[in-house]
């Protein structure tokens, strides 16, 4: 597809962009995280990127080092006693998403794209194979994000990642792109441990007349 090479260029300049201006605000977040809690600033996280290939996502570190593996966040065990206070802030205003411009540099995953799945998330693989969402590069947000982000369920997600894969274009990309600002602005669907509760099966997407990830904030190996 054409447009695949044009979005490509737009995230390398835009990424380029991103980790030049952003520098003031990572060091800061850096900072932040090292005093609030003991353990690194980053973790790395393997991912499900286009076509099923592996990658290990970045993010600022928003849990205690001590948090249980591979798991994701809503089905620990009371998962607020796991996120760190600065974590708190990171997740609500999704300022812990920022290192995936390297990601995003680096060819590994696009601005706008699918959320990448947890590798062992296998429902939510299966069920995008059913709509084509798994051979578009998986991004920093998408269309699901945009429609309920944690309060939707597998395959509600599943439905609106292949809707945006059905629809890719510069269109639908600059729609998910400002559509994520104002969503990060409200909080919208930002449910700690968010478990789905909101979005039943068969519910469509604002494209069908009606309402970035489970965000799976669990980290697996700590850089």
């Amino acid at each position: 597809m054409a447009y695949l090479k044009i979005k490509r260029l737009i995230d390398i300049i835009l990424s380029t962009l991103g980790l030049i201006i952003l520098s003031p605000v990572f060091l800061v977040l850096i900072i932040a995280i090292k005093v609030d809690s003991p353990g690194p600033v980053l973790f790395k996280q393997k991912r499900v990127g286009i076509h099923k290939s592996h990658f290990h996502i970045l993010k600022f570190r928003t849990m205690r080092i001590d948090t249980p593996k591979d798991t994701p966040t809503h089905q620990l065990e009371n998962p607020d006693q796991w996120i760190t206070k600065v974590g708190k802030f990171l997740r609500k205003t999704s300022l812990d998403e920022l290192p995936q411009i390297i990601n995003i540099f680096k060819g590994e995953m696009s601005i706008i794209g699918p959320r990448p799945a947890l590798w062992n998330q296998y429902d939510l693989i299966e069920e995008r194979d059913k709509y084509g969402a798994n051979d578009v590069p998986v991004g920093l947000t998408g269309w699901a994000q945009i429609n309920g982000r944690d309060e939707l369920e597998i395959d509600v997600k599943a439905k609106l990642d292949g809707e945006y894969a059905e629809k890719i274009g510069f269109l639908m990309d600059v729609r998910c792109f400002f559509g994520t600002i104002f969503s990060v602005l409200r909080s919208d669907g930002v449910v700690e441990g968010g478990t789905g509760v909101k979005a039943k099966a068969g519910q469509t997407s604002q494209a069908s007349n009606s309402n970035i990830d489970t965000n799976n904030k669990t980290e697996k190996s700590k850089i």
